[in-house]
């Protein structure tokens, strides 16, 4: 059992307001580059022509990874579009190289298109992830090509318009589930959806944004305080997830609700058209 810790900050803003990417490889432990090796090795031998860069974000490129708490994520870009490709060896390759190591909670392997990658008209959460946490490990860096990013509202709305199908999508997986370590999964999964949307129903007022579950708790806590007890049940539930499925089901019924209801209040403010992306503010 992992207890909550004040762990993780807000994102850093220069002088203009921008999220200042943080991430660099001097942060990197070296114990990490094997893991990294074997990232780079799965992806070029299972694609060996597809792949245009990857990218290392989270925990590990800021030097903030806990042994035994922080996944290894990486992002793969490909030219092609994901849908078009055979992707059936990801999950068993993330789940070997996490095998490896014990002091990795787990491997996620992310792809992408470059187009997607590349996306500039409008905030989109791969550029921005790519742009405010990534770090490029191997091909050409399009880092360098994206947008500046601000914590405004076409920023919280990232997180919120897809709120609702995401809480939905958690509600059928785990429905007549019996899979453990699946349910796990996806407890962990929907949880950390839920605490980083309560800091993007704050985005504005604060002008702050993290993906670090405990700030983010925190921002929302700031103008929520009356949903002290559900939000933190949420944030225990993303590090410590449960594995009965229906205890899952009816904190989501009653909390989860209650954060689509909020969205939906959020979206009339800044999305009332319902935009899947918000332009560059």
């Amino acid at each position: 059992m992992i207890e909550i810790k004040e762990i993780g900050t807000l994102c850093a803003l220069d002088e203009k307001g921008y999220i200042i990417n943080q991430s660099d490889s001097k942060n990197i432990n070296n114990k990490f580059q094997e893991v990294i090796h074997l990232i780079k090795e799965s992806c070029l031998s299972n694609l060996p022509n597809e792949i245009h860069s990857i990218y290392l974000r989270g925990s590990v490129p800021r030097g903030l990874d806990i042994d035994s708490v922080s996944d290894v994520d990486a992002i793969i870009v490909t030219y092609s579009d994901p849908d078009d490709i055979d992707l059936d060896w990801v999950e068993e390759a993330a789940q070997f190289i996490d095998q490896q190591f014990h002091f990795i909670k787990g491997v996620e392997l992310g792809v992408c298109s470059l187009h997607e990658a590349s996306e500039s008209n409008y905030v989109s959460m791969i550029p921005f992830i790519l742009k405010t946490y990534g770090i490029c490990i191997y091909g050409k860096n399009v880092i360098k090509e994206l947008p500046n990013y601000k914590p405004d509202s076409a920023l919280g709305n990232e997180h919120l318009i897809h709120l609702s199908s995401l809480i939905e999508s958690a509600k059928q997986d785990l429905i007549g589930n019996e899979d453990i370590e699946d349910i796990k999964d996806c407890c962990s999964w929907i949880m950390r959806i839920m605490v980083r949307a309560g800091g993007a129903l704050v985005i504005v007022q604060e002008k702050s944004y993290t993906r670090d579950l405990y700030p983010a708790y925190r921002l929302f806590l700031k103008h929520y305080p009356e949903k002290e007890e559900e939000m933190r049940t949420a944030l225990w539930y993303a590090i410590n997830p449960l594995s009965n499925a229906e205890e899952i089901l009816d904190f989501i019924n009653k909390f989860g609700s209650w954060m689509e209801k909020e969205a939906e209040n959020w979206l009339q403010v800044y999305n009332p058209t319902k935009e899947r992306h918000l332009p560059f503010q």
